[in-house]
This record gives structure tokens, C-alpha cells and sequence, in this order.
């Protein structure tokens, strides 16, 4: 099919899917789990609460209360209807939000959180094509399905919220950046001993520019908080992404990047750019030979446009349940024993490829 034409039938099909709403219902936080997810912003704020797809230049912080319905299948987000009662038990719902009038007030809460769960902290960003409750809400699915310790923070960037509005996104992406740089030094600031940094999509190229401008800066101290780097399906060019990375000098560990040539976005993402792969949709993994990352191929668990499968996929969610393990698995197929993530693992040089399957087809071959 012509890339543009599947770019089309692409945009259509998002466009026609219902969006994200945050809706506030108090009286949920007595059915459903409380995910509290701390926010920091580069969109306008609207007039009726929460926040637009225009920029700012002056960030946003807030706090808000996620509750996550006992009903649901795991990955699913499921919104309430615009016309008719919410159902506790089945929609993600909003029970409390705060706005943060000064950075202080916001640095004070997030402190004293952190000192409740040991100092961690992991932080989110959204990627292309995503409003604000959008983001917001997956935070709090991710962070309950995964059963993610620590405090919750997304960093959310001025995205279109449109699947036409590409160039917008990849201009709010750059403009953003600095935003990003902020709100990690604000953790730090507030006393965070470790910093889980995850990013979906465009949001990883973001991250990344982030990330090197800290490096320049030589802000060292923020970069050593950092307890990890995940990138999901990053929708980022191959060769600057490794400029990114040499101005960043040594990654932080372990740095882990998910993606598969099944990816159909990003083979839309690459075809608009002339090119043949994206970071996220990545083949030949020698380009990658001298960076210290792993890269885990999820192309067996694809479905649909497979451009979050991460967060969507149960059998997916299940086995990275165990993602702190991945050091284990490496040990284990030096060992050659049979990994606790099942797949075939790969290494050339610095750089280590784990193509992950289902635990059913695992389970599968080994009574064959």
C-alpha cells in the first residue's frame, strides 16, 4: 500500500476512536485502586480545568487522583460515556486533582511522598498524537498493571492530540525538551535517590534531547539519579539517536529499549522520512554495537498498528512483570540455561538483543 495512503487509512481509524476524558467522580475512590500521579506540564491550561494542546512556556505542576476500576482487563483503559453515569467498576475516573500555584508547594508534596516510598520515582512520557487526560490515565494503568514501585510522575508535552497534526508534535517535542531537563532536576531537588525514566514513542526522542542537555550542562548529579532508561517503540532516528547518546556519554543502566519491525506507525513514521526503520522498528542491531543498551524485540506479541504493546498486551504486561530480571537472563543464556523472559538473546559488542515471545509458545517448544 502507498505510505501515504496507509498514513490516511491510519489517521482515519485513530481519528474515529474515542478520546480520552478525565472525569471527576469522587465517590470512586471507595470501588476502585488510588494511583496518584504527580504532573508536569508544557500545555495551556483550560478555563474549565486541566490542560489543552497549545504550549506553554512556563510549566504547569499538579497532582491528581487516578482510580483504576476493579472490573477491566488488563491493559485496557476504559472511558466513561460523554452522555450517562460513570461506572466506578468499569471506567478510570478522577477523584481529586490539585494545581500547584508555585514550583515549592509542588517540590514539598513530591518530597514528602518520596520519602514514603524509599526515594524512587519513576517518570513518564507520552508520546505522538496523545491529549493530557490521555497520558494522565495511562500512567495510572501502566503503573497499577505493572505494579511499579515508587511515586508516579508524568511528564506531559504539548501534543496535538490530533493523528494528522505529526509536525506539530515533532516541533512540541524539541520545544519541550527543557521541560523535561526541569522536572528531573526538581525530583533530585526534592530528595529522589532513584529515577526510573520511561518514554513512549515521539515522547523518546524528547527524552533523549533531555537527557544530552543535561549532559551539556554537566548536571552529572541529576544524571546519576537516574536508576534506568526505558524507551517504548521510539519513534527516533537511528543515527541521532547515537549522537544523542555519545553527547550523553555514559547511559544509564540499564537502558532498555522495546520496539518491532511489526510496528506499523513507525513504518509509517520512517517511510515520511525517507528512511527504512526507526529505532523502534530497528533490524540490524551492529547499529547499535558500541552503546551499552538492550534491546527486546516484542514483534511476537504484535497486534493491530503494535505501537504500544507494552501497556496493551496482557500476555506482554504479565512477562514484564519481571523486567527487573533481565539482568538474570543474560546471566542466564551465558550459562546457557533457560532465561526467566523467555527468547533468544543476542549480544554484539556493547549492545544485547532479547526477542521476546509468549509464555505459551515458550512452554510450547521446550515439551516438544
Amino acid at each position: 500500500m502507498n505510505k501515504v495512503i496507509l498514513f490516511v487509512v491510519l489517521s482515519i481509524a485513530a481519528a474515529c476512536a474515542p478520546r480520552g476524558r478525565i472525569t471527576y467522580e469522587p465517590e470512586a475512590a471507595r470501588i476502585g485502586m488510588i494511583e496518584q500521579v504527580y504532573v508536569s506540564t508544557m500545555r495551556q491550561s483550560l478555563p474549565e480545568g486541566g490542560f489543552g494542546t497549545e504550549r506553554s512556556e512556563t510549566p504547569s505542576y499538579a497532582r491528581y487522583d487516578i482510580s483504576v476500576p476493579p472490573v477491566r482487563k488488563l491493559g485496557s483503559i476504559e472511558w466513561p460515556p460523554r452522555h450517562g453515569k460513570p461506572d466506578p467498576r468499569r471506567h478510570y475516573l478522577t477523584t481529586a486533582a490539585k494545581i500547584y500555584p508555585q514550583t515549592a508547594a509542588f517540590r514539598k508534596d513530591l518530597a514528602a511522598d518520596l520519602r514514603r516510598n524509599n526515594g524512587e520515582a519513576i517518570v513518564f512520557v507520552h508520546g505522538y498524537n496523545n491529549n493530557f487526560s490521555e497520558g494522565l490515565y495511562r500512567v495510572a494503568q501502566l503503573a497499577h498493571d505493572l505494579e511499579i514501585p515508587g511515586v508516579e510522575v508524568h511528564y506531559s508535552w504539548p501534543s496535538a492530540a490530533n493523528p494528522l497534526g505529526y509536525v506539530y508534535d515533532r516541533d512540541s517535542a524539541i520545544f519541550a525538551r527543557d521541560g523535561l531537563s526541569a522536572l528531573l532536576h526538581e525530583i533530585d531537588a526534592a530528595g529522589a535517590k532513584r529515577i526510573l525514566l520511561v518514554a513512549h514513542s515521539m515522547g523518546s526522542s524528547l527524552t533523549m534531547e533531555a537527557l544530552r542537555s543535561l549532559a551539556l550542562r554537566g548536571d552529572r548529579k541529576t544524571l546519576a539519579r537516574l536508576s534506568g532508561v526505558i524507551l517504548i517503540s521510539p519513534d527516533l532516528d537511528v543515527d541521532v539517536f547515537r549522537e544523542q547518546a555519545k553527547s550523553i556519554g555514559t547511559l544509564p543502566q540499564p537502558f532498555l529499549i522495546f520496539g518491532s519491525n511489526r510496528d506499523r506507525v513507525l513504518r509509517v513514521s520512517a517511510g515520511l522520512t525517507g528512511q527504512k526503520e526507526r529505532l523502534g522498528s530497528l533490524t540490524d542491531l551492529t547499529r547499535l554495537a558500541d552503546l551499552k543498551v538492550t534491546f527486546l524485540d516484542v514483534g511476537a506479541f504484535a497486534k493491530g498498528a503494535s505501537h504500544f504493546l507494552v501497556a496493551d498486551s496482557p500476555a506482554l504486561i504479565l512477562l514484564l512483570g519481571r523486567i527487573g530480571e533481565v539482568d538474570n537472563v543474560l546471566e542466564a543464556e551465558r550459562a546457557r540455561r533457560v532465561g526467566l523472559l523467555p527468547g533468544v538473546v543476542l549480544s554484539v559488542q556493547n549492545a544485547t538483543q532479547i526477542v521476546l515471545r509468549p509464555i505459551g509458545t515458550v512452554a510450547n517448544e521446550l515439551t516438544r
